[in-house]
């Protein structure tokens, strides 16, 4: 073989090698961020980030995107979702992103935004947790930008093994994966399953004019805050036509009902929002101990309409849609976690939920069957 040739060769093996061994970019500083255009640009949003979404990655098989809180600290849950991935040990095969939803009104928010960077409203019923229209903009919504990460995710020139998206999201980023679970026009398309994990959000996206009673609620979890008296009900069926509509007449008004809708939402029909959330798969991860009305607890009365605490809602809302809407929607509920997304995210229990282990392909489990290998069905966790 030529030498020249036989070095360029080497050359190119090399590079390869290092391009496979490169660590995830662990900090939370600019070189583990990256632009994301929504749209037709040139706005865009930011995100954290373990590897480049635009370099070839065969090792990455699965991505976790994990959604903020309403103060908008992207950074802060990218550390969440850092810990949580090395303790499951998934850091080297997941790609894990945190995006920003910035926002800068000049009064309450005031994040420094970038060249072109998209902001939405941070105040108010229709804000980037519900998917609508950024400042500005009629056209760009807040769930604009999830769909443009998740077909980025989707590319297989870059993630050829990717077997699964994870978006999650927590408090206020709970609200935002709960609400585009049910309005994105591109779970079907993406040509990679995605799963949704809600975490404590305040409230939720009801499908018809009922809401929960006391009865909606197990007997065995305290749902409640302490000292806690529910209003007197004469309802038996868990569900009900809302007793007090009269006095709060926004009670199922988009983000918490279907009526009156703005921006994303705005775009699907009733009947698809409906079959939408119960086709698509989602689980409720509940801490045990959000029971108090911390942290920016949604008191209005159309939340209050939905229970006492955020484990309440989240209880009676699964169980609204696996029970009304034929959903399969999973709960969990995490023990010793109150409103924490640290707490919650790197939990025993969460773990799995987030990383869970992978089912062998059938070319894996042939060859051992024919040489007589026991085996379970399943491969060690893809962590």
């Amino acid at each position: 073989m030529n030498p020249w040739v036989k070095l360029v060769l080497c050359a190119l093996a090399l590079c390869s090698k290092l391009t496979a061994a490169m660590p995830p970019c662990t900090a939370t500083s600019a070189e583990c961020t990256q632009w994301i255009t929504v749209g037709s640009g040139p706005s865009r949003i930011l995100v954290y980030r373990t590897f480049p979404l635009d370099v070839r990655n065969e090792a990455v098989r699965r991505a976790v995107v994990m959604v903020h809180g309403a103060g908008r600290d992207a950074d802060n849950y990218f550390r969440h979702v850092l810990a949580a991935a090395f303790l499951a040990g998934a850091l080297e095969n997941t790609v894990l992103l945190a995006p920003r939803f910035a926002s800068n009104d000049g009064r309450e928010c005031r994040d420094t935004l970038g060249e072109e960077e998209l902001n939405w409203p941070c105040e108010g019923a229709h804000t980037w947790r519900s998917g609508a229209f950024a400042r500005g903009s009629q056209t760009v919504t807040s769930y604009d930008a999830a769909d443009a990460i998740l077909l980025q995710l989707a590319n297989k020139e870059v993630f050829p093994q990717l077997r699964e998206i994870v978006l999650a999201g927590h408090s206020a980023g709970g609200q935002y994966v709960t609400r585009y679970q049910m309005s994105n026009s591109i779970h079907e398309r993406l040509g990679v399953p995605v799963r949704y994990v809600v975490s404590n959000p305040s409230s939720y996206a009801y499908l018809d004019p009922v809401r929960p009673t006391p009865a909606a609620l197990p007997a065995n979890v305290a749902a409640a805050p302490p000292g806690y008296q529910p209003p007197p009900s004469k309802a038996l069926l868990p569900f009900a036509e809302y007793a007090d509509a009269r006095n709060c007449a926004t009670y199922d008004d988009w983000p918490y009902g279907l009526n009156n809708r703005e921006g994303y939402s705005a775009r699907r029909t009733l009947d698809e929002l409906k079959k939408q959330l119960a086709a698509r798969p989602a689980t409720y991860l509940l801490g045990e101990l959000d029971i108090l009305p911390l942290y920016g607890f949604d008191t209005s009365c159309p939340a209050m309409a939905q229970g006492a605490t955020r484990l309440a809602r989240g209880l009676a809302y699964a169980k609204y849609v696996n029970e009304n809407y034929k959903a399969k929607h999973e709960t969990v509920i995490v023990p010793a976690c109150g409103h924490s997304a640290r707490c919650m995210f790197t939990s025993e229990t969460a773990l799995p939920v987030l990383f869970p282990k992978e089912e062998a392909p059938p070319e894996v489990l042939a060859p051992a069957r024919r040489a007589g290998t026991r085996q379970t069905g399943t491969r060690p966790a893809l962590r």
